[in-house]
């Protein structure tokens, strides 16, 4: 029932930074937890960071906290992902991901609706 579109992703040079957003349609998401997921070529989709539905609570994967920053707008039923500091070894498609519950969740297994990814592709 929900819907999700990812935007944002592109072409940027390492050090550089990158925001995605993922805004949410067919209902309400603001009792959901939500998060992001990468998967680059070759690996499995990883775990990047999610967001609790107050956005009170947030976990991040160890590598990736520091850099990353998940924050949300329920008023404008919009999930973001803050990327600064980019390398190389982040470029994959990054899907955002909507649960059925409100805490947060850290494997792609807990997610119910997904989006399409989005392409973020850095150069060194």
């Amino acid at each position: 029932q929900v819907q999700l579109v990812e935007s944002g992703g592109g072409l940027v040079q390492a050090g550089g930074s990158l925001r995605l957003s993922c805004a949410a349609s067919g209902r309400t998401i603001s009792g959901n937890a939500l998060g992001w997921f990468r998967q680059a070529p070759g690996k499995e989709r990883e775990f990047v960071a999610s967001i609790s539905w107050n956005g009170r609570y947030t976990v991040y994967a160890d590598s990736l906290k520091g850099r990353f920053t998940i924050s949300r707008d329920n008023a404008k039923n919009t999930v973001y992902l803050q990327m600064n500091s980019l390398r190389p070894e982040d470029t994959a498609v990054y899907y955002c991901a909507a649960r059925s519950g409100g805490g947060t969740a850290d494997t792609d297994r807990g997610y119910d609706y997904w989006g399409q990814g989005t392409q973020v592709t850095v150069s060194s």
